[in-house]
């Protein structure tokens, strides 16, 4: 029997021509661990993926997007992403992180090579491809106007 797609809302955060990124928790049982990727998370049942990406962003790192739009919807194997794309209109560090092991903002160039150093970690990590591949969609789409 298929298992139906896990449906999930994320949020490309943009600030100074950078991307705010969540370094995944090294637990090998999690999508992607030890990879850069987006704020973000399930959709609850009931819940549509409006709501979902506000929700998992003031849980995530308690913060209260000012106003997040649809880029895309993208379904990949048993996937299904909701982008949203916004803003981040306070400074990294005003910000709580309450999941993952670090965050920080990713410039253009580390999108392009497809690693992002943590300083909490003192090393490059990976970007997780699928997200990698939005972000370079993003940028293709909106170059010069965020």
């Amino acid at each position: 029997m298929t298992q139906p797609p896990v449906e999930v809302a994320i949020a490309i955060l943009h600030q100074d021509n950078q991307f705010l990124l969540q370094l995944r928790d090294d637990i090998p049982t999690i999508v992607y661990p030890g990879h850069w990727s987006f704020f973000g998370g399930h959709i609850e049942p009931g819940e549509s993926a409006d709501t979902a990406v506000y929700r998992e962003l003031q849980e995530e790192i308690g913060y209260l997007a000012p106003r997040l739009e649809l880029f895309h919807r993208r379904v990949d194997q048993n996937i299904i992403r909701n982008v949203y794309y916004g803003p981040l209109t306070v400074a990294v560090d005003a910000l709580t992180l309450n999941e993952g092991q670090d965050l920080g903002l990713c410039s253009i160039a580390d999108v392009q090579r497809g690693y992002r150093y943590s300083a909490k970690l003192a090393e490059d990590r990976p970007l997780g491809l699928p997200h990698q591949q939005i972000l370079l969609d993003f940028i293709a789409q909106f170059s010069g106007q965020f």
